[in-house]
């Protein structure tokens, strides 16, 4: 956050990870600048009893036509006069859309409610919606939604996969418990969005209890590591090329996500320092570094002119095309087609735990945000501690050999 004069310079200027800046001529008049860059003018006000009334956020417009920084300053001294007369201008303007439906309101969450939100979380949001909201719960008015009727959303759409089973139209979507567990945050997120601009007065997912959801923790053993690269290596000769093999296997040896591998630049390649410098992450810019399996396998891979990323696909100007092609044909040759490119990364967290690695390190390597979603792996740590400790009795000699056959 940082407190200056809202200039032209200083909107172009600024980029994530600003958050917001308020504006010293005008007190009240900040620039909200999201994770994807987003840049939206608002206000920042209270109404009722001053500092003990809760703030409240109105959003005036995103930056460019028509709103420069003179244009929405002007507008933010009109919307706040209002406020100083005790007119809230949220309820002012929403008052005509009281009974929108929740499709409408969907519609208004994407465009006003998402910003802080990263593309690809903000896709699997959309989806959701168009998929599973509208369809259930649509053409409903988002007062008539009640808990039952979540609950009941909920329900269909865990079910869904047993009523597709038998012939899954072209397009089709699949649920399951994981999709209804999706729907649910979303809708939740949709509500008190509601509820904060004073559209709706409850949230109908409060008390809804969540679908249980089984965390897929699926492990490779040395034999499936060794049979993954044998499977690699047939693969590259039958493509001829490197880069979708050396994905994977990148995946294994850094533990990366599969976007932050596909999504990688040439210059975020820090060669000297043996490690990756991604710009953006799911938890933000992260340092990842590199072991030297990962660091020969870039090393190998041949650069493409004109394309500036690291794996690329069958077209001279695009990134990532085929891999999970390539990645059901690798598991089908290594007898593995239970496990998802997403395990090899619960694969190398796995490895590291084994072999002593503590959890805040574990955790370090694959940029958890927080130390509980480590957490998951720490039923692992057995094996260096069943270790430890037959080290410690093999160094203390007790010379009882008839004490064995003694009652306790």
């Amino acid at each position: 956050m940082s407190v200056q004069k809202i200039t032209k310079r200083v909107v172009d200027a600024a980029s994530p990870p600003t958050d917001i800046i308020r504006d010293t001529e005008v007190k009240g008049f900040l620039l909200i600048v999201s994770k994807n860059g987003h840049k939206t003018y608002g206000i920042e006000y209270r109404v009722g009893n001053g500092r003990g009334a809760p703030k409240r956020r109105y959003s005036i417009g995103a930056h460019g036509s028509p709103w420069t920084p003179d244009q929405a300053r002007s507008e933010a001294k009109r919307l706040l006069s209002l406020v100083a007369q005790g007119t809230d201008p949220l309820t002012s303007r929403y008052a005509h859309l009281e009974e929108m439906t929740l499709k409408e309101l969907c519609e208004h969450y994407l465009k006003e409610g998402t910003t802080h939100k990263k593309i690809s979380t903000l896709r699997g949001d959309k989806s959701r919606i168009n998929h599973y909201l509208i369809p259930q719960l649509g053409k409903r008015p988002i007062s008539s939604v009640q808990r039952a009727d979540v609950e009941r959303l909920v329900r269909e759409v865990s079910t869904m996969p047993a009523k597709m089973k038998a012939k899954k139209p072209k397009g089709g979507i699949i649920g399951g418990p994981g999709a209804a567990f999706q729907c649910l945050a979303v809708l939740g997120a949709i509500y008190s969005f509601a509820v904060r601009r004073g559209l709706c007065k409850f949230n109908p997912t409060s008390g809804v209890k969540k679908p249980p959801v089984r965390k897929m923790e699926r492990f490779l053993s040395d034999s499936e590591v060794a049979a993954l690269g044998d499977a690699l290596a047939t693969e590259e000769k039958a493509s001829g090329t490197l880069h979708l093999a050396a994905a994977i296997k990148l995946l294994l040896l850094t533990g990366c996500r599969k976007g932050e591998i596909l999504d990688l630049h040439w210059k975020d390649v820090d060669f000297e320092n043996r490690c990756l410098r991604l710009r953006d992450s799911k938890t933000g810019a992260k340092i990842v570094y590199l072991n030297d399996g990962a660091l020969n396998i870039l090393r190998r891979l041949p650069k493409v002119d004109g394309n500036p990323f690291v794996i690329v696909g069958s077209k001279v100007d695009s990134g990532h095309a085929g891999i999970d092609g390539v990645w059901h044909r690798v598991r089908r040759g290594a007898k593995l087609t239970d496990v998802r490119l997403h395990d090899l990364r619960h694969s190398f967290a796995s490895i590291a735990v084994k072999n002593g690695l503590s959890l805040p390190i574990v955790g370090a390597l694959l940029g958890h945000k927080h130390p509980v979603t480590t957490m998951r792996y720490a039923h692992l740590a057995a094996e260096p501690l069943r270790s430890a400790v037959d080290t410690i009795g093999m160094n203390i000699a007790l010379d009882t050999p008839d004490d064995s056959s003694k009652p306790l």
